[in-house]
């Protein structure tokens, strides 16, 4: 978790799940498929979920805790 990185990552893991969790593509066109529910867990060794909400925190995602996780997500606000 202390790499330079990580928000980003957790950005992009959220816009793929919300990509792969669309029912059009990306012109908007319905596609011939169902969505798709994608979910990423990652696990650590030491686990702070204040201290990793902190780190994950930004505009774009929000962010959730509760008892041994936490959650996040594209901001409807900020994506949609």
């Amino acid at each position: 978790m202390e790499a330079e990185h990580f928000r980003l990552f957790v950005s992009v893991l959220c816009q793929a799940a919300d990509r792969a969790n669309s029912a059009v593509d990306l012109d908007g066109f319905p596609l011939d498929r169902p969505a798709i529910a994608e979910h990423f867990v990652l696990e650590f060794r030491e686990f702070d979920r204040e201290k990793v909400a902190l780190r994950v925190g930004q505009p774009d995602l929000t962010v959730i805790t509760g008892d041994g996780f936490v959650a996040a997500a594209l901001n409807p606000n900020e994506w949609r």
